[in-house]
């Protein structure tokens, strides 16, 4: 049985607020990162991004090679780790612990042999070593506070800058890296140094919104840039490929382009305003193509021809997935655990990638629940405790506070949402709540199919009701579980209810007879996340995704077999969503199914179906 990934819809760069966020470029794709996950995004077709998921540790930075062909990634913990970025088994090259705190920031040198790793430390603040073997090229030293940013020079004699905290940019000279001067133009800290392709010269930026230009081969000051000042904290500054450019991304939501040789602005352009539309990382991205970070999350493409408005604004979640539906075999929506809401469209050809944020009010926390009408509206829960609707790709004025926390949603065929919570179980139609009940055991998720509504506990229950359209009726109550009910489906006719729990064990029922049908579905070793019936009147197949990271396509057909999709979400899988109907190919009966989680990124796979 095969399964192979056919798109992976990747996840914003992580940014905090007031620091710098690195993100580094390849021709047309962008490397950056997002809780332990490295991604890189390809900008011109979203779907053939990849991730790297080899860190223990939460990610802070990643750097393309020169050559293009490795990336270099750290992570809290002060260590670095090489990897091949063109196999598509991302073998390691090399693991290496070079500093006691937080790496900032890290720089190739021309030849794609050595590193300049940055950041914090009990002991120093910066490290230089070989990338095949981890070996000492020198010293990195002379500031007194965490070093914010390296860059270093391409053509012989290579020669290194390194930002700092402590208002300083320090010199050095190589290899092997050796101190060479301390330059203190700026007044307040310095967010970033790089130095240009051609290494003739290398510009620095800070929190004093200034910006000064040094020359590349000895360091002295030449210039400051005083035309059109940024009005706040410049966080980042990129090259363009001549080196006759740079472009600067600043906290007072500005990016400017400016020419070296007039030392004036070229060109401006504003992003919004507030704290989402700061800007706290940049990359010059191919030939023309500028790429800033908001705080936000998102990313803007700009074109040094075009001036006032970014040309594409990339969005996508920046937290973990935690609820996801489909409306379509090509679309679907996501809500992540900061109550963002987004829409993809699989076939889209637009400049956003076919992904776009929703509209309206959005919820104020985690999107706890989600769930998809007969009628295309798709129902949300969150943990601001309300209830809302999205029509179209905006959220309707309408919102209902929920009775309690809810934890799960699940709509029947007469469109009737049923909210589980911590305390309730109730039913909305309409914008009106017309049935509620309060169960003596506390309600962990809901599953709805026909006029059957299923409720999982923490009494590791699933207690079976029946419809009627205006009352919730106790039909039975199936078999103990091992474990707390965390995922539970119906089937679409309502005939069958498969439930999975904390245990990682998924069991198979009738539920008109509550008779378990003997299965064996216990392959997972974690709690079971999420669960879908395939999407036909009578289901053949049943979908599993599980905190072990792994997805698991199960046969009703043949109990015993199955179909495993190893990895399919580093962290957890938190939804499994089937994708449109099987189709017949090379004699094997193929679909598409959906998986997202922990990283904040959306997987499809091509799924042999099993037991055929």
């Amino acid at each position: 049985m095969s399964s192979k990934r056919i798109a992976l819809y990747p996840c914003s760069p992580n940014t905090v607020r007031g620091t710098s966020t690195k993100i580094s470029a390849s021709k047309d794709k962008v490397v950056y990162t997002n809780g332990k996950t490295v991604i890189i995004r390809d900008l011109n077709n979203i779907a053939l991004s990849t991730t790297f998921s080899g860190h223990a540790y939460n990610t802070t930075v990643a750097r393309f090679s020169p050559s293009g062909f490795y990336c270099a990634s750290a992570d809290i913990t002060g260590t670095v780790k090489i990897w091949d970025t063109v196999g598509e088994d991302q073998s390691v090259k090399g693991e290496y612990k070079v500093l006691s705190g937080k790496v900032n920031d890290l720089a190739w040198d021309g030849e794609s042999k050595r590193i300049v790793a940055v950041g914090d430390g009990r002991e120093k603040f910066g490290h230089a070593f070989l990338a095949d073997s981890g070996a000492s090229t020198g010293q990195i030293s002379g500031h007194s506070k965490v070093i914010n940013a390296v860059s270093i020079r391409h053509q012989r004699p290579f020669r290194a800058a390194t930002a700092s905290d402590d208002n300083s940019i320090v010199f050095h000279q190589g290899v092997p890296f050796k101190y060479d001067k301390t330059i203190k133009t700026h007044t307040k800290f310095v967010q970033d140094v790089q130095f240009g392709p051609s290494g003739d010269h290398f510009a620095s930026v800070g929190s004093d919104s200034k910006i000064f230009l040094y020359d590349g081969k000895t360091g002295e000051t030449v210039a400051e840039f005083t035309d059109s000042p940024h009005k706040g904290t410049i966080m980042s500054c990129s090259w363009g490929p001549d080196s006759k450019s740079f472009f600067t991304a600043s906290l007072d939501c500005t990016v400017r382009l400016w020419d070296i040789e007039s030392r004036k602005s070229l060109q401006a352009w504003t992003v919004g305003s507030g704290v989402p539309n700061q800007q706290v990382g940049g990359v010059w991205s191919g030939i023309g193509d500028l790429v800033s970070l908001s705080m936000s999350g998102d990313l803007n493409v700009f074109d040094m021809r075009t001036g006032d408005k970014p040309i594409r604004i990339l969005q996508a979640p920046q937290k973990a997935i935690t609820a996801a539906s489909s409306t379509s075999p090509t679309t679907f929506f996501a809500g992540s655990a900061d109550g963002r809401v987004l829409s993809y469209d699989v076939d889209s050809k637009s400049p956003s990638d076919g992904i776009q944020l929703v509209g309206g009010t959005l919820h104020a926390s985690l999107v706890s629940g989600m769930a998809t009408a007969s009628s295309g509206k798709v129902f949300t829960t969150g943990y601001d405790d309300h209830i809302r609707e999205i029509e179209g790709f905006t959220y309707t004025p309408a919102s209902i506070p929920s009775l309690s926390q809810p934890k799960s949603v699940a709509v029947t065929s007469d469109d009737t949402v049923f909210v589980a919570g911590i305390t309730s179980v109730e039913a909305i139609r309409n914008n009106q709540r017309v049935c509620e009940l309060k169960p003596s055991y506390v309600p962990s998720v809901v599953g709805a199919g026909g006029t059957v509504v299923a409720v999982g506990g923490e009494d590791k229950r699933v207690h079976v009701h029946t419809w009627n359209g205006n009352t919730l009726t106790e039909k039975l109550v199936l078999p103990e579980s091992e474990g707390t009910i965390t995922a539970l489906a119906v089937s679409n006719d309502g005939a069958l209810i498969v439930q999975g729990n904390s245990a990682g064990k998924i069991a198979l029922y009738h539920s008109q007879s509550g008779e378990r049908i003997p299965t064996r579905w216990d392959w997972h070793t974690a709690r079971i996340s999420s669960l879908a019936f395939f999407p036909a009147l009578s289901p053949t197949h049943v979908v599993s995704g599980s905190l072990d990271t792994n997805l698991y396509v199960w046969s009703l057909e043949n109990v015993s077999k199955r179909v495993l999709v190893k990895g399919a979400g580093p962290g957890g899988v938190n939804c499994v969503i089937w994708l449109g109907d099987a189709s017949v190919t090379d004699g094997k009966k193929m679909t598409r199914i959906l998986s997202a989680g922990a990283d904040g990124c959306v997987s499809i796979w091509e799924v042999e179906l099993p037991g055929n």
